[in-house]
């Protein structure tokens, strides 16, 4: 037996005003509706709940005994659902992110830091690696991705839409093996490799502003963890294909040189994606907000031509 929310309503404010037509106007329910609403009730609770004549309404000695019980009901899930309003509005509980390997140990980790010190009652629970997060059976609230979704059901929420790749080298790479000029020179240098999805990404494409040009890559190192990628750049390895979030702070810094910058790499946008929107809690508002200011400063200043 499943008794409705609003047929519970409809007994206790008939049983309140003692008239069932009152208690429909207050509901803006029609008479028929409200008698059918209560016809319902007292079939499945088996029992006779008001005594209705042409001019009055009374309680039956089960309904007042069920009355109280009715109201009782009626406040629980009252406060069940102010409670659960509140929560919403509160950034507390628990926050389970999935993010990339490189953004997050080098950029997510500190931004997180300033942002639990801003909200001290929300838990954050961090899963960092480049796999696709499987955002219905993993137990993640939202991903943090490159790249747009394969799955066309997720929720795609723009970080960073304008983010592209950057070809990159160390300074030390360079001096011993010279600065390639042009694309095709980079099949006589060693690419550094990463899995993009469940493949090496080894087919790098670029523009040069009048078309697209494609080349087969290729070098003695590929992992996948985008983060160790990076560091053999820095570490003067050989040549990486990396998102300019990534490799922002060590271009900046010297330990990396953009090459061929009049050339527009592939895309690849930052996104916030989760299942449902229903998963947009205030938590998660707060987190895209924060994350959309954090990577728009990072990003801008000494950007390669075509980004930002």
């Amino acid at each position: 037996m499943m008794l409705r929310f609003d047929d519970l309503q409809l007994f206790v404010r008939a049983a309140d005003l003692g008239s069932l037509s009152a208690a429909a106007r207050v509901m803006d329910l029609s008479a028929a509706v409200a008698s059918a609403a209560l016809k319902r009730i007292e079939q499945q609770l088996g029992a006779r709940l008001l005594a209705r004549s042409t001019r009055s309404l009374r309680l039956t000695a089960e309904g007042e005994g069920f009355l109280e019980y009715a109201r009782a009901a009626l406040g629980s899930l009252e406060e069940g659902r102010r409670l659960l309003a509140s929560s919403q509005d509160r950034c507390e509980g628990v926050l389970q992110l999935s993010a990339p390997s490189d953004l997050g140990r080098n950029l997510l980790l500190p931004w997180l830091d300033a942002f639990q010190e801003q909200h001290p009652h929300l838990t954050v629970r961090l899963l960092l690696g480049d796999r696709i997060a499987d955002l219905f059976r993993q137990p993640v609230d939202v991903a943090l991705r490159y790249g747009e979704p394969d799955d066309s059901s997720l929720v795609a929420l723009p970080v960073l839409p304008d983010n592209r790749r950057v070809l990159c080298a160390a300074p030390s790479y360079l001096q011993r093996h010279g600065e390639p000029q042009q694309v095709e020179q980079l099949a006589q240098h060693n690419c550094l490799l990463f899995m993009l999805g469940d493949r090496v990404h080894d087919r790098w494409t670029f523009h040069d502003g009048k078309r697209e040009i494609s080349l087969t890559v290729s070098g003695n190192r590929f992992s996948d963890d985008a983060d160790v990628v990076r560091r053999w750049a820095v570490a003067g390895e050989g040549v990486a294909y990396k998102s300019w979030l990534d490799v922002a702070a060590d271009v900046r810094a010297g330990r990396l040189k953009v090459l061929m910058a009049d050339l527009q790499g592939e895309r690849a946008p930052l996104n916030v994606l989760c299942a449902h929107r229903a998963q947009l809690s205030k938590p998660v508002n707060l987190l895209l907000d924060m994350l959309r200011s954090r990577c728009k400063q990072h990003a801008v200043g000494q950007s390669p031509v075509g980004l930002f």
